[in-house]
């Protein structure tokens, strides 16, 4: 059984005291095997691993050399292209 553990008008004991698992509408949560209802990425056959350039998902595309040199790198020696969207 818990119990209020109220100090200073605050509640400082487990949240299971005051706020039992609930959705954001005030729903009770029911607890699910997988709750991402993905792919069990425990096993190795669907891990998308990537090692350096090499990715199991990419295929043969090259890595990504391209890109616009930015201002105010100083004295970077890495990092000195921008290669995302440049919204």
């Amino acid at each position: 059984m818990a119990y209020s553990m109220k100090k200073g008008g605050k509640e400082v004991g487990p949240a299971q005291v005051y706020a039992p698992p609930h959705t954001m509408s005030g729903k009770k949560v029911a607890a699910i095997e997988n709750p991402g209802f993905g792919p069990n990425l425990s096993k190795m056959e669907n891990l998308d691993m990537a090692v350096g350039a090499y990715s199991k998902s990419a295929g043969d595309e090259p890595t990504k050399t391209s890109g616009i040199k930015i201002r105010g790198t100083g004295a970077a020696t890495k990092g000195m292209l921008a290669r995302g969207p440049m919204a």
